[in-house]
């Protein structure tokens, strides 16, 4: 859940219990790290050759609705001075001594990157995760810059401006009359998917660039590697990821192919810069996971810090924080969720619930309450195939929604419903206490130490031993020199 959701309208006809993924190398926008390459004299600012100057207005007038919607700005120090220092490295190589690109490292798990039209690219805190030395975060960025001065970014964002899809998208996502959740996050991907050809024109000219830096070229292939890991890793996981993974979907064949491109532009044998050590110092101590700043599922309860707030589903559900809300699963066909909504403030909360927002609702169920000093307006709706329990709750000005489906309306679906609505609370400094966050420490190998016995270090978190060898490139039972600096996942 993101610094506050993404305010989506939902319409129930079918299920809107869905998670909203975010995807992956799009034409929206970034901020933040600004890196100028200047001489003597400092040039005037100018955006990177090959695009037009009214690209930049696109990035700025995107930046706000993308930080919202990834969380906000990661902030760590050290790891800004490295972004910044690898893309100056990276302008110099690809004949950008001029231009300014504006980096923006977000604040979500997602493993994701993409560049804007006018210089603007955005990496995730998870994908600095992800890559291990300084030459993969390189290559990451190399592909990126390598989108914007192909003029790939600029292509769709005209193809899209065409089709008036963009617009359509952002009310939907940032407060809007839209369908469903589904349907715009489909919506999303069409917009965020480069096509195959510009992938692998990308690919060839960033690891052109990224070899022409100092950086190893090999690199690309090697994170594609680990991408492809990664991504069989998540599919076991709830929410997923439909970022980077998908829009750069790690194929042998690519693999094999940027390993052929390396291989054909600057020879087999060991050259370029890797910088492992360098590159987990400025990593060290970065936020791992959910930022408790987004909310915090801790068991069967959902606490959100920032906004104050807490509240706990039935035994049997399983709770997901996604970037737009908080869903809740149980085995038996039941399904909760709980996002924002913007409603005007002199709008009483039972006129909201009557506005059309949800089809099937009877009107005459509708009832205004307050639980635990928190206003509330509640009711039922009925398709022909779903029993709806719905609730809203003004808090300190913000509206919030429970939505829970059932294919019944059992006695315990009703009895569920109702407990969670009866939870809703402000929080308080023992649910506050209850907030941990996982955190990257870096652990340096002793003479006995194997991949297995590292792992045995990560996290008790789910799929804490998998994700230990995909972090460090590992695979199970390999030997691991003396001296060798390792990723484990802790908690503080």
């Amino acid at each position: 859940m993101k610094a506050l959701f993404g305010n989506i309208g939902v319409r129930i006809g079918v299920l809107a219990i869905s998670l909203v993924a975010v995807t992956a190398c799009t034409s929206l926008t970034g901020s933040s790290i600004e890196v100028t390459k200047t001489g003597d004299n400092p040039a005037p600012m100018v955006v990177p050759e090959g695009t037009e100057p009214d690209d930049a207005v696109i990035g700025l007038r995107e930046h706000p609705r993308i930080v919202a919607a990834y969380g906000g700005v990661y902030s760590d120090r050290s790891a800004e001075i490295m972004v910044a220092r690898i893309v100056g490295r990276l302008l110099a190589a690809a004949n950008q001594p001029n231009a300014e690109f504006r980096v923006t490292i977000l604040d979500t798990s997602e493993v994701n990157a993409f560049a804007l039209p006018g210089g603007y690219i955005y990496v995730t805190r998870g994908i600095l995760a992800l890559a291990s030395d300084t030459s993969e975060l390189a290559a990451v960025l190399a592909h990126e810059i390598s989108h914007v001065t192909l003029r790939h970014a600029r292509a769709r964002t005209d193809k899209t401006r065409t089709t008036q899809i963009v617009d359509r998208v952002i009310t939907g996502i940032f407060g809007g009359d839209t369908s469903t959740d589904a349907v715009a996050n489909r919506t999303r991907q069409s917009l965020a998917a480069f096509s195959q050809n510009q992938e692998l024109d990308a690919d060839q000219e960033g690891i052109k660039v990224a070899g022409k830096a100092g950086y190893d070229p090999r690199a690309a292939a090697r994170f594609l590697g680990v991408m492809s890991r990664f991504a069989a890793f998540s599919a076991g996981d709830a929410k997923g990821d439909d970022g980077f993974l998908s829009s750069h979907p790690a194929t042998p064949a690519r693999i094999r192919e940027a390993l052929a491109t390396a291989q054909s532009m600057f020879g087999t044998g060991p050259n370029g810069e890797a910088d492992r050590d360098a590159y987990l110092t400025a990593i060290s101590g970065m936020s791992f996971g959910d930022s408790p700043a987004q909310g915090t599922i801790v068991g069967q309860r959902f606490i959100h810090p920032g906004s104050r707030f807490t509240f706990t589903v039935p035994n049997g559900y399983t709770l997901q924080n996604s970037q737009s809300a908080v869903v809740g699963v149980a085995g038996d066909g039941e399904a909760v969720r709980f996002d924002s909504a913007q409603v005007q403030p002199n709008m009483a909360l039972a006129d909201y619930l009557k506005s059309g927002w949800i089809a099937g609702l009877k009107a005459e169920t509708v009832e205004a309450r307050t639980v635990n000093g928190i206003e509330m307006a509640t009711g039922l709706a009925q398709t022909d195939q779903w029993f709806f329990r719905v609730a809203v709750m003004r808090l300190d000005g913000d509206v919030y929604r429970f939505i829970f489906a059932a294919k019944g309306d059992s006695a315990r679906f009703r009895d569920g419903a109702e407990q969670t609505i009866q939870s809703f609370r402000r929080t308080d400094a023992s649910d506050l206490n209850q907030i941990r966050q996982l955190h990257i420490r870096v652990v340096t190998a002793r003479a006995a130490d194997t991949a297995d016995t590292l792992a045995r270090q990560m996290a008790n978190i789910p799929g804490s031993r998998d994700l230990f060898y995909i972090l460090n490139n590992f695979y199970p039972g390999d030997p691991v020199p003396a001296g060798t600096r390792v990723k484990i996942v802790t908690l503080d």
